[in-house]
């Protein structure tokens, strides 16, 4: 008598979806102005196979379609968010964020853009939560400034998006 396996979900829950896409989009900040971005995830695609952590924490990067929609969303629209974090970012020229706050904020900003489907507060909080892991000291609080001055904007219909 053979004993089976239980049959493992591959599909990883969606802050470990998120944290891949942070993870992904972060070293993409540094390649974005010098290569195609698409051209970059083609080859991060095809190297999926070397993902350190498949096996040891059941994140298969190939199942988690939730995190390459928010990556392939933020590429696509990186200057429209760019626009309302420079707008949101009193003070502080784009250029001058930290890349880690940078690209957090330009992952919750697409959320809070494009993905109507996912409450704004979930979004602010995975964010957050992100900055704390990822950030210094002070993260969480720009962020958290930043996303819940463009999450005010949106819900009281000054950025004309349909909620």
């Amino acid at each position: 008598m053979q004993e089976t396996s239980p049959k493992l979900d591959k599909t990883p829950s969606r802050r470990k979806q998120r944290e891949f896409a942070f993870q992904v989009l972060y070293a993409l900040n540094f390649s974005l102005q010098s290569e195609c971005p698409e051209k970059i995830l083609k080859q991060l695609q095809l190297s999926l196979d070397n993902f350190p952590d498949k096996r040891k924490n059941n994140f298969y990067p190939d199942q988690a379609v939730f995190a390459w929609e928010l990556i392939n969303g933020v590429i696509q629209n990186l200057s429209q968010i760019d626009d309302h974090i420079a707008r949101y970012s009193t003070n502080w020229k784009i250029n001058r964020i930290a890349k880690i706050e940078l690209t957090i904020l330009r992952l919750a900003t697409f959320e809070l853009l494009f993905r109507p489907d996912i409450p704004p507060k979930v979004s602010i909080n995975e964010a957050v939560e992100l900055a704390k892991n990822f950030g210094d000291l002070h993260s969480k609080t720009f962020v958290n400034g930043i996303l819940d001055a463009i999450a005010r904007d949106i819900n009281n219909g000054q950025l004309g998006l349909d909620r």
